[in-house]
C-alpha cells in the first residue's frame, strides 16, 4: 500500500475515509497479535506507518468536521 498522502486523504468521501480507518486499525492490530505471540513482522516500519497513517486520517475528519 503507497503512503497515505493528507491530499490523498481528502479526496476520499467521508465513507471511504471511514472504511480505509477500519482497515488501519485492523491490520494493526494483527501486527499487535503477531508482536505479541513472539513473530517476527515482516516489515518493522509497517507498524509505525499504520500508526501514522490513522493520525492523518483522524486529523482530516476534525478538520472536516470543524469546517462545517
Amino acid at each position: 500500500m503507497p503512503q497515505l498522502t493528507a491530499k490523498d486523504i481528502r479526496k476520499l468521501t467521508s465513507a471511504e475515509r471511514e472504511k480505509r480507518l477500519n482497515e488501519l486499525y485492523n491490520e494493526l492490530s494483527e501486527i499487535r497479535i503477531q508482536m505479541a505471540t513472539g513473530g517476527a513482522t515482516e516489515n518493522p516500519y509497517r507498524i509505525r506507518y499504520v500508526k501514522r497513517a490513522i493520525a492523518r486520517i483522524l486529523t482530516i475528519q476534525k478538520e472536516m468536521e470543524s469546517e462545517v
